[in-house]
């Protein structure tokens, strides 16, 4: 079961517009086949409720309503009213799973506590809501008051609810525990279906998840890109991944589509993913130290079970102060392009210097290093001879340019919102006129070192899709629109190369 957009939106600054929700909720489910989706708090807002019906409405003609959940709380008849309002047929009802939370938060004897839930359960089913119910602080209830958890369990058992979900809510619990908790939970109640919530404080949540399925309970609750209150839940493709190949289970994941919704979730969270996050980081399958090059031009012998091709993702080896031969041969492959030995030799000369420098060298730049060092012209088939750009509070900026393609040169002006926007709309008309392209602009990311000076020096990285393969450019200059602006040409030039190639 997916809480992204539930418990994920308990991050630090997340708040999903109405349309991303649904466009996260669709994608769960959907492409990535997701079992369940946890996707709003009850009584949150009139847009949450707005974005719940949009969900619920699309999933009742797609056949997907009885997988959509909703959180609701012990409070009679509101939460119940607010689900069925938005079309929703499921409330996770949100319970005290610790005589701590019972006693000190509610000021309730567990005996309140049961009859106020049997009051909820009771005019949820007659409003036709199925229900499940989360025991809040489950980990430390068990710990420090299992009776209370054992009397809570037996009086909720035969009331017909679905799911009994055992949330670690503080992240708390080690492998071990979840495994010998969990064991007795489902060897006292052997008729109930325990779902296990962990969340991530000591990095332990796959690790936990792991053992709460060895347990035997029959759902696992995870979030994309760990996102969640704190250090955030189990992520879901860690764990999907784990469960397949670590302990052979059979899921509906859809493992090619997980890269995608991660980054789909990053784009709309505001979170950006760590580039060594397992399984989705931009950096998990590059290879830097020339060694796994060498080891996988000569046999794949740095290749394990995680390919990049399993999650529709490639292979890469980055370039820098360690790469090595077969790096710069793997990249060259890559590219299509061809060099002698002896070029091969200057190439990485060159690269291991740059890196020294601590440059950021992409696979793109190797045609623009190799150009310099044979002193070619081959990358130079578009050229900015002359740029002009004004920005003002309040007005649109202007770009006027002066282009050379090939032989011929271009004069262009455009207006935008942003010098960098103004020089694209320039740009249009020359490239028009060169039966020229331009790919998908994905991402535009501006880099500027911490703690210079206002005249530093900017980094402009670029990504582009063509053809469903992306790619990026960088550009590097003190200003930001014309970094931006270099790395917009480099990704020209290497276009206009390969079609002068073909």
């Amino acid at each position: 079961m997916d809480t992204t957009l539930r418990d994920g939106e308990q991050t630090q600054g997340v708040s999903y517009f109405p349309q991303e929700k649904v466009s996260v909720g669709k994608a769960l489910l959907q492409s990535l086949k997701v079992d369940r989706i946890e996707v709003a708090s009850a009584r949150v807002s009139d847009g949450e409720k707005s974005a719940v019906q949009q969900l619920t409405e699309w999933a009742k003609d797609a056949g997907h309503l009885h997988q959509i959940e909703i959180l609701g709380f012990v409070d009679h008849n509101k939460s119940v009213d607010w689900i069925v309002e938005s079309g929703a047929q499921i409330i996770n009802l949100l319970t005290k799973g610790s005589l701590n939370h019972c006693t000190n938060q509610l000021s309730k004897t567990i005996e309140q506590h049961i009859a106020d839930i049997k009051q909820t359960v009771s005019y949820a089913q007659a409003q036709g809501l199925s229900v499940n119910v989360y025991l809040e602080d489950w980990s430390n209830g068990y710990a420090d008051s299992p009776e209370y958890v054992y009397q809570l369990v037996d009086a909720l058992k035969d009331l017909g609810i679905e799911h009994f979900m055992l949330p670690d809510t503080l992240g708390v619990m080690a492998p071990k525990e979840v495994f010998d908790s969990l064991t007795d939970m489902i060897e006292r109640f052997p008729n109930i279906k325990f779902n296990f919530h962990p969340h991530n404080d000591y990095g332990l949540a796959t690790a936990n998840s792991m053992a709460a399925a060895e347990a035997g309970v029959a759902a696992l609750h995870c979030t994309m890109n760990c996102l969640g209150e704190r250090a955030g839940n189990a992520s879901l493709a860690e764990v999907s991944v784990v469960l397949k190949d670590k302990l052979g289970f059979k899921l509906n994941i859809d493992e090619k589509e997980i890269h995608n919704i991660a980054k789909l979730v990053e784009s709309f969270s505001g979170k950006r993913l760590a580039a060594n996050t397992p399984i989705v980081g931009a950096d998990v399958f590059t290879q830097t130290a020339g060694i796994h090059a060498d080891g996988d031009h000569k046999g794949g012998l740095y290749i394990t079970e995680l390919s990049p091709e399993r999650f529709g993702r490639e292979r890469s080896y980055a370039l820098g102060k360690m790469a090595g031969k077969a790096s710069i041969i793997k990249n060259l492959e890559a590219m299509e392009i061809e060099i002698s030995p002896e070029n091969q030799k200057k190439l990485l000369d060159k690269i291991v210097k740059l890196g020294d420098q601590k440059a950021t060298i992409t696979p793109n730049d190797l045609p623009f290093i190799i150009a310099d060092i044979m002193e070619s012209n081959d990358f130079a088939h578009i050229e900015l001879l002359n740029c002009s750009i004004t920005s003002g509070l309040d007005l649109e900026s202007s770009a006027n340019i002066r282009l050379r393609i090939g032989d011929k040169v271009f004069k262009s002006s455009g207006h935008g919102n942003g010098g960098f926007d103004a020089f694209m709309k320039a740009l249009a008309q020359p490239l028009s006129e060169s039966e020229l392209t331009m790919p998908e602009l994905i991402d535009y990311e501006v880099r500027i070192p911490p703690g210079g000076q206002a005249n530093a020096l900017t980094e402009c990285v670029i990504q582009w899709a063509d053809d469903a393969k992306q790619f990026h450019t960088r550009g590097v200059n003190s200003n930001q629109v014309f970094a931006g602006i270099q790395a917009t040409l480099r990704m020209l030039n290497v276009r206009l190369h390969q079609r002068q190639q073909h």
